[in-house]
C-alpha cells in the first residue's frame, strides 16, 4: 500500500463491509449514539459511527467513545436536538447530552485538517468552508484505523483509506505523507505510537521511518498539549505505551532530564514499568487511583534515590528536581504540588520503617490516604488489603513504637517531640 494517499478529484469507491462479513452489532454499540444516529436519519441527514469505537468493535474489543460524524451541520443539529450544545470556534461540534452528565459527540464531516485550522488567522473565527464529504472526512483523519464508519442504518461498514486491511494485518498506518503529517503536528507521533502499543500492532515501515527522524520536533509542541496526551495515557494501559515511547526515545523530549534517566537506566525503567504494571493492574480490578497518584507513580523512581540522600527538607528536594529537569510537559502547579505531598508522605514512610521514627501529625494531613495506598504499591508490589494500614505495618515492625511515640508526644517538651519526629 502505498504511504503518500491523496484524495481523487472523483469521489472513490469505499470498501463497505456489509454482515456477516464483519463482526459489530448494533447491541454493542451506545443506546443514546444509536438514538441520534437514527433521529438524523429520519430527519434526512448521514450520519455514522466513527473513530475508537468502530476500530475496537472491529477487533472484538469493547468500545468506549462512541462518536457520531453527519453532514448535518452544528447549527442544524443544534436546532434539532434539545439538549445539544455547540463547542469549538475554529471546527465547531455539537456535545449532546443526556442524564448523568453524559454526552455524545456529534462533528460535521470535515475537508481540512486540524493543522490547516490552526493556521487559520485569528480574526477568522472559522475556516470559510470547513465541511466536507465523509471521503474528505476520512482522508484528513490521522491513522487508517481511526478512520472507518459504522452504517447503522444499513448495518455496514464503510472503508476509503484501507483501514480494513490494516486492522487484518495488525498495523497502524498514517493517513498520508508520514513526514508531512508529523511535521505539520508532531503529537501525532505520540498518537501514533499510542495505538501501537495498546493494540498491540505494529508501526507501519513508512511511519516508523519519519518517527526516528521527527521525534524530536515533539519537544516544540504545546506543553498543555502534552499534558493533555499524557493524561490520556496515565487514564488507563499506561505501561505499554511508556514502553513504547521509551523503544523511540520519546521520553527525553516529554520529560526531559526525567525521560532522559529512564531511556539510559534499563534498571530504572524496570522499576517504572512494573510500578505502572502494578497501577494497570488496580485499575482492571477497578481501583481508580487519582491523577495524583498516578503523576506520583510515574517520577517515583526517579525521584527515590534524590529523596533517600536528602535529609528531612523534601519539599527543596521534589523543587530542585522538578525546576532543573527541563520538562516540555506542562504540569499544572497544584497538580504537581498535590503529587508532591504524596511523594513526601511515602518518603516519610520510607524513612520510618528504616529508622523506627514517624511523624504521626502526617495522618492528619488530606495526602496520607493516596500516600498510603502508594507505599503499599512501591514497597509491597501490590494493593494493601482492607483494613490493612501503613500505621499496622509500623507497629508489627516497631512493637510499641507506635503507641509509645505519640504518648511521649503529648506528655513531653517540645524538645523530646522534635527528637521523635
Amino acid at each position: 500500500m502505498d504511504d503518500t494517499y491523496s484524495i481523487p478529484d472523483r469521489p472513490a469507491q469505499p470498501v463497505v463491509v456489509t454482515k456477516p462479513c464483519h463482526p459489530i452489532s448494533r447491541q454493542d454499540v451506545d443506546p443514546d449514539a444509536l438514538k441520534i444516529i437514527y433521529r438524523l436519519h429520519h430527519l434526512g441527514f448521514t450520519a455514522y459511527l466513527t473513530g475508537g469505537a468502530v476500530r475496537d468493535l472491529m477487533l472484538g474489543r469493547p468500545a468506549k467513545d462512541f462518536d457520531v460524524v453527519t453532514d448535518a451541520r452544528p447549527g442544524q443539529i443544534k436546532k434539532r436536538f434539545a439538549r445539544a450544545f455547540i463547542i469549538g470556534r475554529r471546527f465547531r461540534l455539537a456535545h449532546v447530552h443526556f442524564a448523568g452528565g453524559k454526552y455524545i459527540e456529534v462533528a460535521t464531516f470535515r475537508r481540512i485538517s486540524d493543522q490547516a485550522a490552526r493556521e487559520t488567522p485569528a480574526e477568522e473565527s472559522a475556516p470559510a468552508h470547513p465541511y466536507g464529504t465523509a471521503e474528505e472526512d476520512a482522508f484528513r483523519r490521522d491513522i487508517t484505523i481511526n478512520a472507518l464508519y459504522y452504517d447503522v442504518i444499513n448495518d455496514a461498514v464503510i472503508d476509503y483509506v484501507g483501514g480494513l486491511e490494516d486492522i487484518a494485518c495488525r498495523t497502524v498506518r498514517v493517513i498520508g505523507n508520514p513526514a508531512e503529517r508529523f511535521t505539520e503536528d508532531p503529537v501525532r507521533i505520540w498518537r501514533v505510537l499510542r495505538y501501537a502499543a495498546r493494540l498491540g500492532f505494529a508501526v507501519e515501515e513508512a511511519a516508523e521511518r519519519e518517527i526516528l527522524v521527527h521525534a524530536h520536533l515533539i519537544a516544540a509542541s504545546s506543553g498543555a498539549r502534552l499534558y493533555e496526551e499524557l493524561n490520556k495515557d496515565l487514564a488507563f494501559e499506561t505501561r505499554p505505551v511508556m514502553e513504547t515511547l521509551r523503544r523511540y526515545a520519546i521520553l527525553r523530549h516529554v520529560f526531559g532530564k526525567a525521560g532522559e534517566a529512564y531511556e539510559t537506566d534499563a534498571d530504572l525503567f524496570v522499576r517504572l514499568s512494573s510500578l505502572l504494571d502494578l497501577a494497570d493492574g488496580a485499575r482492571a480490578a477497578g481501583v481508580q487511583l487519582t491523577i495524583e497518584e498516578m503523576y506520583a507513580v510515574l517520577f517515583w523512581p526517579w525521584l527515590q534515590p534524590l529523596l533517600e540522600a536528602a535529609g528531612v527538607d523534601y519539599h527543596k528536594v521534589l523543587s530542585d528536581a522538578f525546576r532543573d529537569a527541563g520538562m516540555k510537559v506542562n504540569i499544572p502547579r497544584n497538580l504537581r504540588a498535590d503529587s508532591s505531598q504524596v511523594l513526601i508522605i511515602v518518603a516519610a514512610m520510607d524513612r520510618a520503617m528504616r529508622t523506627g521514627r514517624m511523624r504521626w501529625s502526617l495522618l492528619q494531613r488530606p495526602h496520607f490516604g493516596p500516600a498510603q495506598r502508594l507505599y503499599f504499591i512501591f514497597f509491597k508490589g501490590r494493593l494493601p488489603e482492607k483494613d490493612e494500614s501503613f500505621e499496622a505495618l509500623f507497629r508489627q515492625a516497631f512493637p510499641g513504637g507506635g503507641e509509645g511515640t505519640r504518648r511521649r508526644r503529648r506528655r513531653r517538651s517540645f524538645r523530646s517531640r522534635s527528637n521523635l519526629e
